[in-house]
């Protein structure tokens, strides 16, 4: 018993010299912080939080609920953590010394929780300041190697005659399955670049479910000179047709060479999508050819005085007003918003998406509101990304009775 005991011992030091060092998760660290902190275990922790981000403070590390901080300070024998969010009274934490100057801790926090992150030393903040948002992943963002996978094909940049001079970065997703009779439904990405990213593991898991329809997904990049330049606030901030125009005539034609079947007519199964400024230009493509986009899926949505022009007022605070004063207009709106978005000289975000709210009530339209507490980010919307499709398309649990 005694032999066998003396073993077990020696196991278990043995593992626990194994699993402090090798930390590679918040709830690792969270572990590692609870004992005493010896040569080994620093070195471990140190390893994880990347000695190249600890001047400033490390980007946070999320793991569910669970979310890492941490930040070297030469000076300071404390340091706490700040956390701040609108109308709610501040919360500092003690962070736990770790050696060689730096401090960490690992927060527990709820799903929905925002807040700005701080670092505290003798009353004093001092590093980069970090916006943390918590939200639960759903499993249908999570690549599945299970599912079918649909195609994502680069596609050639042409020069486009409604935005002379420029050409665009764009891909075209197309399905495992293949097109109903009445053919593949559509959605158009703005911001494509990074949209693709997040979007094809959702289309490919919900279209094998059956919680959407075959759909083919063109991602495209904001256009740009020969130079570099931009012309992303043109396109999406304008209140024009000029987009529309630009996917409908200069874009659509080649996809629909370049998918093995038809693209249905039918606006109730096409939908736009945008975030930030891509979400006023989502809404304003439906809004200028409802007959081809139906559905528009708006993430902290630009409905501000951006594009305020030489008069200083035509930007896309104008719509709460149009939308109130223009005929009812055949269009599914899913809107998302935190409290804590942009504020600036072209607007309060959260105020703007609002009044869209209220105005598309006050019309009639059909249409389903998000908020939460986040910032200008896609983080809630990507966490509500499969129940906004499933709603927008009327499929799963939302299809009609």
């Amino acid at each position: 018993m005694v032999g066998s005991t003396a073993i077990n011992l020696v196991l278990a030091i043995a593992m626990g010299g194994v699993q402090s060092a090798n930390i590679d998760s918040p709830y690792a660290l969270e572990q590692a912080l609870r004992k005493p902190i010896d040569g080994s275990s620093r070195a471990a922790i140190l390893k994880y939080l990347d000695p190249n981000q600890l001047e400033k403070g490390i980007w946070p590390r999320y793991a569910g609920k669970k979310v890492a901080f941490a930040i070297r300070s030469k000076d300071a024998d404390k340091v706490s953590l700040r956390l701040s969010a609108i109308d709610q009274k501040d919360r500092e934490i003690a962070m736990t010394p770790v050696g060689e100057g730096v401090f960490a801790t690992v927060v527990d926090f709820a799903f929905g929780d925002a807040f700005v992150a701080s670092y505290v030393a003798e009353g004093k903040t001092f590093g980069d300041r970090r916006n943390v948002e918590v939200y639960e992943t759903p499993e249908e963002m999570k690549a599945d190697t299970s599912v079918p996978r649909g195609r994502l094909l680069p596609m050639p940049k042409q020069e486009s005659s409604i935005y002379p001079g420029t050409t665009s970065e764009w891909w075209v997703y197309v399905p495992a399955k293949p097109a109903p009779p009445e053919g593949y439904a559509l959605m158009v990405f703005q911001d494509g670049q990074w949209a693709k990213n997040y979007s094809v593991p959702c289309l490919d898991n919900m279209i094998a479910k059956g919680d959407l329809p075959p759909t083919v997904a063109v991602f495209i990049k904001p256009s740009e000179h020969s130079d570099g330049r931009s012309i992303r606030w043109r396109q999406y901030d304008v209140l024009s047709n000029e987009y529309v125009r630009f996917v409908l005539d200069e874009y659509m034609p080649v996809v629909e060479k370049n998918v093995p079947g038809k693209i249905t007519d039918d606006p109730a199964k096409r939908c736009i999508a945008g975030l930030s400024s891509g979400g006023i230009c989502a809404f304003t493509a439906a809004w200028e050819r409802p007959d081809k986009f139906g559905l528009v899926l708006s993430w902290i949505g630009s409905y501000t005085n951006i594009a305020s022009g030489d008069s200083k007022r035509d930007g896309g605070h104008n719509y709460p007003a149009l939308i109130r004063k223009t005929d009812k207009k055949p269009m599914r709106v899913f809107l998302q918003d935190g409290k804590q978005d942009l504020d600036n000289e072209h607007g309060n975000w959260w105020i703007a998406n609002l009044n869209m709210v209220a105005s598309l009530k006050y019309k009639g339209y059909d249409y389903k509101w998000v908020p939460g507490n986040g910032f200008h980010s896609d983080a809630q919307g990507r966490a509500t990304m499969p129940d906004a499709l499933r709603w927008l398309f009327k499929t799963g649990p939302y299809a009609p009775k």
